[in-house]
């Protein structure tokens, strides 16, 4: 498999956010299910335990990370079934993101953003979310699992030659 990437920069007003899209076959309330109930997260992502409403703190679990990290999670938006903000500090910085979800005509259409720190290397985090965004598609449309090689260092020429748009 030779996954296309297909983030894009984006100024913002607060810096520069880094988007990606994804169609998927299923209907906007079972992609809410993928973004919002832990046994679902837990297939593409992490699983997660606490109070998952806006303002509160979860501790998710990376699922496809060596080790299993953990980390806090804060809910600053959840807004069934079109949009869910979250953000997360770990070793690596802040990771303020962002999902929305539109009815399409095949089914859903996710856009994720990830809006970047001055310090994020979007050569390093792109191909990242490419994984866990396409992990996300097979846990829903079904499929086999990526390779992580196929992503990283796979994509990470595409998104050095990235600009702002």
């Amino acid at each position: 498999m030779s996954p296309t990437p297909t983030g894009r920069l984006v100024a913002a007003t607060t810096g520069t956010d880094l988007t990606l899209t994804r169609e998927l076959r299923a209907g906007i309330d079972d992609m809410w299910a993928s973004l919002t109930e832990s046994d679902r997260t837990a297939r593409w992502f992490a699983s997660w335990t606490g109070d998952g409403r806006p303002g509160q703190t979860v501790r998710i679990t990376l699922t496809a990370e060596e080790g299993q990290p953990e980390s806090d999670l804060t809910i600053i938006a959840c807004e069934p079934p079109h949009r869910l903000e979250v953000e997360t500090v770990d070793e690596y910085g802040r990771w303020h993101l962002e999902a929305t979800l539109a009815e399409s005509a095949t089914g859903t259409t996710l856009t994720f953003t990830h809006h970047l720190d001055a310090s994020a290397v979007v050569a390093e985090v792109g191909p990242g979310w490419e994984y866990y965004l396409d992990r996300l598609v097979l846990s829903v449309d079904g499929g086999d699992e990526p390779a992580w090689d196929d992503y990283f260092p796979a994509q990470k020429a595409y998104y050095e030659g990235l600009s702002a748009e």
